[in-house]
C-alpha cells in the first residue's frame, strides 16, 4: 500500500500537520512485535503487576451499586470524588492542591495537548531538556513552537544554560520530567529545583511538570516538586498508567486558578469528559484497596529488574559504553563512543534478536547519534540476562 501523500492531497491538510514526522519509536515497536525479539524498546509497565483481581472486584461493585450513574455523562472536570482523592494523596505527600484545580484527562498525554492548546501560538518559545520525552515533543510540534534546549545530567539540567536562555529569549513554557526522566532516568536535585524556581519566578514562563514516574522510586528521598515551589506558575501532570494500569487511560493535571477554567473549556471541546465508569472504578480502587502496598510492590520488582540489568551490563557491555542507573522509573540511558551510530547498532541488535530505542529521536534540535534507551520494567529475569548478553555482542562488533 502506498502511504505517500501527493502535493494535491497535502493542500487540503493543515500546514502544522504536513510537516509532522511519524513516531520513530512506534516504527521500532512494529519490529519488536516479533515473538523472537527481546524488546527493551517500549516504555511499558510490567503487566504481571497490574492489579487485575482487585480491579475486577471494585468494577463489580461499581456495576452493582452505581452502574447506571457510571454509564451516564459526567462533568468535564472529572468525577468529583476521584479529584478529591487525588488531592488527598498529594496532601499526604506535603503538596496542597485543591480538588477544583484538578482536571481528569485521557492519560497525561492529553494534559500535554491541552496545555499546548492553552498556551502556544506558532513561534512561541518552549524550553526543554536535551534529550526529553518524545511524546511531549510530538504534542508541542503540532503547535509550531520555537524550541530552546539545555543539557541534562544525572542531577538535572544545566542551570546556567537555563539562565542564559531566559535572558536571551521569551520562553512561554518550560517542560520537564523532574523525577526519573524519560529517557535518561535523571532526577533534578533539590538545589537545582530551587535555582530553576528562582529563575522562572522572574519571568512569566509556565513550568509544565510531567510526573508519571514520581511514585516509582527506589530510595526514600523526598524532593519538593515545582508545584510546591512555584504553584502559580506550574501545571503538574499525573497519571495512573504507571501505578495502576495504562489501559485505563486516566491521568490528570493540576493547574492554578487563572488557568484551570480555560483548560476545562478546552477539555469540553476535545472529548466532553473522560470515561466516567473508569473514574468510578479508580476511585473505588484508591479508597478500598491497599494502594500504597501495591505501589511498594511495583518499586520492589522494578528495583530488582534495574539492578539485574545493570549487573548484566557490567558483565557483557564493553567498558567504553557509559550507562546511567536511575533511582526510580523504568529506563536506563546509555552513551556509546561518539563514533558509533546507535541506529546501526540497533540494526545489528535486531539480528541478535534484541531491540532498544536509539536516542536520536529524543533530541528536538541536536543531531546526537550515539545514545540509546533501555526499558527494564517489562522483561523477566531470563529475558534481561539473554537480551543484555545479545546486545553486548552487537555493540562489540562496532569497537
Amino acid at each position: 500500500m502506498n502511504n505517500k501523500v501527493s502535493e494535491e492531497q497535502k493542500s487540503v491538510i493543515a500546514n502544522r500537520v504536513n510537516n509532522l514526522p511519524e513516531s520513530f519509536i512506534r516504527e521500532i515497536l512494529k519490529v519488536t512485535t516479533r515473538p523472537d525479539i527481546i524488546s527493551f524498546a517500549g516504555g511499558l509497565p510490567n503487566p504481571k503487576l497490574f492489579p487485575v483481581e482487585l480491579l475486577q472486584t471494585v468494577t463489580n461493585k461499581v456495576f452493582v451499586e452505581e452502574g447506571r450513574e457510571g454509564l451516564q455523562y459526567t462533568v468535564s472536570e472529572g468525577f468529583q470524588p476521584l479529584r478529591h482523592k487525588i488531592s488527598e494523596r498529594y496532601s499526604d505527600k506535603g503538596l496542597h492542591v485543591k480538588p477544583e484545580n484538578i482536571l481528569i484527562t485521557n492519560g497525561s498525554q492529553q494534559g500535554l495537548d491541552l496545555t499546548c492548546k492553552l498556551l502556544l501560538n506558532p513561534g512561541d518559545g518552549v524550553l526543554v531538556c536535551n534529550p526529553t520525552f518524545i511524546g511531549a515533543l510530538q504534542s508541542f510540534s503540532i503547535y509550531e513552537p520555537s524550541y530552546s534546549s539545555v543539557a541534562i545530567y544525572p542531577d538535572g539540567p544545566d542551570v546556567e544554560q537555563i539562565a542564559s536562555v531566559l535572558r536571551e529569549k521569551e520562553i512561554k513554557l518550560f517542560y520537564c520530567v523532574p523525577n526519573f526522566q524519560n529517557p535518561t532516568g535523571a532526577t533534578f536535585s533539590e538545589e537545582k529545583r530551587l535555582q530553576i524556581t528562582r529563575l522562572i519566578h522572574e519571568t512569566e514562563t509556565i513550568i509544565l511538570e510531567d510526573d508519571p514516574y514520581g511514585e516509582i522510586k527506589f530510595t526514600s528521598a523526598k524532593i519538593p516538586s515545582f508545584k510546591q515551589l512555584l504553584p502559580e506558575q506550574t501545571i503538574l501532570l499525573g497519571s495512573f498508567s504507571k501505578i495502576v494500569a495504562p489501559g485505563l487511560r486516566t491521568g490528570w493535571l493540576a493547574a492554578p486558578d487563572h488557568l484551570i477554567r480555560k483548560l476545562v473549556i478546552l477539555k469540553q471541546a476535545a472529548d466532553t469528559h473522560n470515561n466516567h465508569l473508569v473514574q468510578r472504578i479508580l476511585f473505588r480502587f484508591l479508597t478500598e484497596c491497599d494502594v500504597e502496598g501495591h505501589i511498594a510492590r511495583i518499586c520492589e520488582v522494578y528495583k530488582f529488574q534495574r539492578d539485574l540489568m545493570m549487573d548484566c551490563i557490567k558483565e557483557h557491555f564493553p567498558k567504553e559504553v557509559k550507562v546511567f542507573s536511575p533511582d526510580g522509573g523504568m529506563f536506563l540511558w546509555a552513551e556509546l563512543p561518539e563514533h558509533i551510530d546507535a541506529y546501526a547498532v540497533f540494526e545489528e541488535a535486531i539480528k541478535e534478536k534484541v531491540a532498544f530505542v536509539p536516542g536520536k529521536t529524543f533530541y528536538p534540535n541536536l543531531d546526537v547519534n550515539n545514545t540509546f534507551r533501555l526499558n527494564f520494567s517489562n522483561s523477566n529475569e531470563d529475558k534481561i540476562r539473554k537480551g543484555i548478553e545479545s546486545l553486548g555482542i552487537a555493540i562489540k562488533k562496532f569497537l
